[in-house]
């Protein structure tokens, strides 16, 4: 009798503990262990967590753990993994709508600018009919941030850019620095510390402000320009789409509500992080902050702009991206 009783009591037990967690994912991060968004990453896991009551557990892995960085979407359709978090250019090359929507150069002066597109400006459609055409769903968005500009000669607008010898990748953010006047050198980011040192060249398209800070880049180029101009990424979180549907509506809403406070939260801790850094510069006598004023960043998209028209040719969605994307900053008065 005794024996009966104790496995009812392992099989309530059992059956307890399966209820507790009735959901489990596995996420992989194009970000590695240890850099601050992943952390804010790690951040929304253990917020999704606690507002599930434990219901839900999402393991975070960081950039490589299963697949390449840029195989995480295939991985996430065949359900190798159940869901990303990462910079939608990587699948530019299956649609290069997705390179024209995450980061269309020159476009963003504030990180509200691309997330009130996304979610007010037909963005969160277009990301959802892109990543639906190979069996994700998209949850939400998030970013690191407006990119910081570092430069050894003062750039207080377009025409400075002109004769300037930059590290830029190749593709899109290139070409508009070269239609800006500029000569764009692909080098790899190891390398950009030493090329500015020795004057190799002038300026670099690198990272945002706080890590620029952080690794000296702006004592050997003491002419930043922040906030940047050029690039701001955005981040996806989606997920296989049969397991999304496969959800309960209060599970699919606590998702998204919690994607938005990874978001918020991610966003202020690296604006806070890039404050704290302007200070520092500043107080180094050394150093210039540039800001370039309204009608430059807008002249700058202008010339972003005519690149985002050759990409919009590309694909029928890129097309679509585009005219979605000029119609949302039109809208806002901020082409001209």
């Amino acid at each position: 009798m005794k024996i009966i009783q104790a496995a009812t009591l392992a099989l309530m037990l059992s059956a307890g503990g399966a209820a507790a967690q009735d959901y489990s994912f596995k996420f992989q991060s194009s970000d590695p262990a240890g850099n601050p968004n992943f952390e804010f990453q790690k951040g929304w896991t253990e917020l999704v967590a606690e507002k599930s009551g434990g219901k839900v557990q999402i393991e975070l892995l960081p950039v490589g753990s299963v697949v390449e960085y840029n195989e995480t979407l295939d991985a996430v359709a065949a359900g190798i993994l159940d869901g990303q978090i990462c910079d939608s250019s990587y699948w530019a090359g299956k649609d290069p709508a997705f390179g024209l929507i995450s980061n269309p150069v020159g476009a963003w002066s504030d990180p509200e600018q691309m997330i009130d597109f996304v979610e007010n400006g037909g963005g969160k459609e277009l990301m959802q009919e892109l990543l639906g055409a190979y069996g994700l769903h998209f949850i939400g968005v998030s970013t690191p941030g407006l990119e910081a500009f570092v430069s050894r000669v003062p750039l207080d607008g377009v025409d400075d850019l002109k004769g300037v010898k930059m590290r830029s990748p190749e593709g899109p953010i290139a070409n508009v620095f070269a239609a800006a006047g500029a000569s764009p050198v692909n080098l790899p980011s190891a390398e950009v510390f030493t090329a500015l040192d020795k004057g190799v060249v002038d300026a670099a398209d690198y990272s945002v402000f706080s890590v620029n800070q952080a690794q000296g880049m702006n004592d050997i180029a003491p002419n930043p320009v922040y906030p940047g101009f050029h690039s701001l990424p955005l981040v996806e979180v989606s997920m296989n789409a049969a397991k999304w549907d496969a959800l309960p509506d209060d599970i699919k809403a606590m998702l998204e509500e919690t994607v938005k406070e990874f978001q918020q939260t991610q966003l202020q801790g690296n604006r806070d992080a890039d404050l704290a850094a302007v200070e520092l510069a500043k107080q180094n006598p050394k150093i210039t902050v540039h800001d370039w004023s309204p009608e430059e960043r807008a002249k700058f998209r202008a010339l972003g702009v005519a690149e985002w028209e050759k990409i919009a040719t590309q694909s029928p969605m890129s097309q679509k991206v585009f005219d979605t994307l000029t119609a949302y900053l039109n809208d806002k008065g901020m082409l001209q």
